[in-house]
């Protein structure tokens, strides 16, 4: 099993990911990709990071796993967490440490 790390995203910011939603598949652009603080431990796989995803649909999505998938990417699950809203519709983070 491969980890995703933060280097697998940070180039593809404003790039847009389908997910699949009880109502079919829904777009999520990545909006900001973040190292996040942490100490180095024995046995540790990646360094910790954050994404957050818009969604501009009126639904919110509960928090979950989610299939998500990128042309550049492939599919793959993600666990995202509603975070917020603003004037276009809301956002997702997943958290990865």
């Amino acid at each position: 099993m491969q980890f995703l790390q933060l280097e697998d995203f940070a180039g593809r910011l404003n790039q847009t990911f389908v997910v699949d939603v009880d109502q079919g598949r829904t777009p999520f652009v990545l909006v900001e990709a973040t190292p996040l603080p942490f100490r180095p431990m024995h046995g540790m796989v990646r360094a910790p990071f954050s994404l957050v995803f818009h969604n501009t649909s009126p639904v919110l999505f509960p928090q979950r796993i989610y299939q998500m998938a990128n042309p550049d990417m492939g599919q793959f699950g993600i666990f995202l967490v509603p975070i917020g809203r603003n004037q276009d519709g809301f956002l997702y983070q997943a958290v990865f440490n």
